[in-house]
């Protein structure tokens, strides 16, 4: 089974709507995925990972179970482990297919192994921690992990009895790297690193190196801002290091060992990585900038041969993959901008194809092979969907009030007739180094389908410091806390009004963290400009978002460009608490209770100050167990739902009340 889709197809497929239904909110969250996916050396097999969330009011409350697939050429996928243990970090071998797990009988996940035959797995090595990540020399003689060390026993013992201090931030363990010799008659592990943290490990092909990218701590901020790729040899001493400046990503080298492409950071105030660096080893780590004047952001990379690299660009709201070689830096297309939202690409030295995980306006991420510039699509994993209505979806641009041009992704109610206004629920991403893509935009916190086919118009923002278009346009709103960018979403809703597509007394504003910032910015400050809010683990307070953060060294070099105490009124005036007294938009606000990154603090401050004032209906609802963002099935539809509601009764029902504070779930057990 394989499908080529193009746009032709893709555009056949929305017409069949005389024949579609309606999607109902626990099928939005309960759509299946494909996580991962390893090639085999001749590039004909794939083994690949599925996400199957649990089903709401039947499972236990947990995390989505992972399946592991196998797809050989164009042939249906066959299943290899669809129990619920789990499966990660998933690699192809010689024969066998590598991957993560605990299973039976396991304290802790281990590295198995199975047959690309089939079979039963088998476990390869365990440790007295989990395994986090591996990689796997060439021969397969060697196993390089990244872990911690045994946990002590006596800290057991003593919680038991009430010693149960923490000390804040200081008490982070380091992830070591550790490496085994599997030809041995007991393999053991030998930790090689011990004063840094490890982020992820990688052999150097041809040598007896590893390529580490580590960090001074094992803080979140540090990994942000402080990382740096190093070789070190299999005894662990450190033989070179890359020099880099701010955020970094993935890091591949060429089959013969030669190069190192990094993505990476134009300079430390970058707020995103997207530059594609190639480092000559043969040269004294010499490195260039390959393609210093991109006007996108760089997402992944792979090689195909020892001097030609294969790159996944994001451009605005679409992607593009493009090959470059190393001599001459000459690129050529593989796949055009617009065909699918490809998130990351395999590639495999010296075979044509490229895998690639992509996803479209349609469907959830899929598994696809590129050749010949065009996509096979090798996985469907939601065939339910091509009995959904699909409303219409495309990207626009417009103009901000001080001239800027900006894009943006707008999807039309499912029932849409020219000439009619319609509600509108804008949606804005966090980051605010992040954009929108035109393709699959359907999540619990943005039930796209559903709400469409409720006759909303959803609208989806890249204002100013989005990602997409170059290092430029991202450092945009820095220094600008709460100023032109969410000017920018007010200018995007009012173009819709002026096209006489929006009812501009009809218009809602929702989005998590720096999204949840806009959100609550957009409820009180610019309250004149919506009719509902709903904030998700967003921040009201930027004095004391600070002082609770756990990237506060992030905030700093890419986001605010100054610290509180430099101007103490600037960064009050830029809170949605100091303008609380004047809101009049109807405001939900919902936030994870375990969440480090926006402290549930900056929720409750806003309810608490919006309370006081009753000048409005504000509503705070909190989520057990969950951190800066819902990762459980439950957790999801119960937001999806309140979401839902809270638009409904402002935007379309005209309430001047909070509608009631229960959901209807006890009605749904069986």
């Amino acid at each position: 089974m394989f499908l080529r889709i193009g746009l032709t197809a893709l555009c056949a497929s929305l017409s069949l709507s005389a024949f579609a239904r309606d999607i109902t909110l626990q099928e939005t969250v309960t759509t299946q995925s494909i996580n991962s996916v390893a090639v085999s050396e001749d590039g004909q097999v794939a083994a690949f990972t599925r996400v199957l969330p649990r089903t709401p009011y039947v499972d236990e409350d947990g995390g989505s179970y992972v399946e592991l697939l196998v797809v050989r050429g164009e042939q249906d996928p066959v299943p290899f482990i669809t129990d619920k243990q789990g499966v990660g970090d998933v690699s192809i071998h010689g024969d066998a297919i590598y991957f993560t797990s605990k299973r039976d009988g396991d304290d802790h996940t281990s590295l198995y192994k199975i047959s690309l035959n089939g079979g039963e797995a088998q476990k390869v090595f365990s440790h007295s921690n989990s395994i986090y990540s591996y990689a796997l020399s060439a021969d397969g003689r060697y196993l390089a992990f990244r872990a911690r060390s045994e946990a002590d026993k006596k800290a057991k013992e003593l919680a038991k009895k009430g010693f149960k201090a923490e000390v804040y931030e200081e008490e982070n363990e380091f992830t070591h790297a550790w490496l085994v010799d599997l030809t041995n008659e007991e393999p053991m592990a030998a930790q090689i690193t011990n004063d840094r943290q490890v982020h992820s490990i990688a052999f150097r092909p041809g040598h007896e190196q590893l390529l580490l990218r580590t960090a001074p701590t094992a803080l979140v901020d540090d990994n942000y801002m402080s990382s740096q790729y190093e070789l070190v040899s299999y005894a662990g001493a450190q033989e070179s290091a890359f020099e880099t400046v701010g955020k970094l990503g993935k890091a591949e080298f060429s089959p013969d060992g030669r190069y190192l492409a990094v993505i990476g950071s134009a300079d430390y105030n970058d707020p995103s990585d997207g530059r594609l660096f190639v480092f000559d080893l043969q040269n004294q780590n010499t490195v260039r900038e390959v393609l210093p004047d991109y006007p996108g952001h760089v997402q992944d990379i792979d090689w195909r041969r020892n001097d030609e690299l294969i790159y996944l660009g994001h451009m605005g709201t679409e992607s593009e993959v493009r090959a470059i070689t190393m001599q001459w830096l000459e690129t050529r297309t593989l796949l055009e901008p617009g065909e699918a939202i490809v998130v990351d690409i395999e590639a495999t030295p010296q075979q044509p194809g490229v895998y690639a995980r992509a996803h479209r306006a349609t469907h959830p991420t899929e598994l696809f092979r590129i050749e010949n510039q065009s996509m096979i699509r090798l996985t469907d994993s939601n065939p339910w969907l091509a009995d959904i209505t699909m409303p219409r979806q495309e990207t626009i641009t417009y103009e901000a009030r001080d001239g800027l041009e900006l894009e943006g992704i707008l999807v039309y109610p499912t029932d849409y007739q020219e000439g009619t206004r319609y509600p509108l629920i804008t949606v804005v991403h966090g980051g605010p180094e992040a954009h929108y893509s035109n393709g699959w935009l359907d999540r619990y916190a943005s039930p796209v389908k559903y709400a469409a086919q409720q006759g909303y118009a959803l609208f989806f923002p890249n204002y100013r410091g989005s990602t997409g278009r170059g290092v430029e346009f991202s450092k945009l709103g820095q220094n600008d806390y709460a100023g032109k960018e969410f000017d920018d979403i007010v200018d995007g809703k009012n173009h819709l009004v002026e096209l006489g597509l929006v009812d501009g007394e009809k218009a809602g504003i929702t989005g998590g963290s720096y999204g949840g910032f806009a959100s609550a910015w957009g409820a009180t400050a610019q309250t004149e400009h919506w009719a509902a809010s709903v904030m998700f683990v967003g921040i009201s307070d930027n004095i004391s978002k600070f002082g609770t953060t756990d990237i506060a060294k992030e905030m700093h070099a890419v986001h605010a460009r100054s610290y509180p105490w430099e101007k103490w009124q600037w960064y009050l005036e830029r809170s949605p608490i100091y303008h609380a007294e004047k809101a009049r938009t109807p405001i939900l606000i919902m936030h994870g209770k375990e969440d480090t990154r926006v402290h549930p603090s900056q929720s409750m401050e806003l309810y608490r100050y919006l309370k006081t004032h009753g000048n409005v209906p504000v509503r705070l609802v909190l989520y057990p167990g969950e951190g800066h963002g819902n990762r459980r099935v439950a957790a999801q539809l119960d937001y999806s739902m309140r979401l839902m509601r809270w638009m409904d009764s402002f935007l379309k029902e005209g309430a001047t009340e909070a509608p009631a504070h229960e959901l209807p779930h006890a009605e749904q057990l069986k």
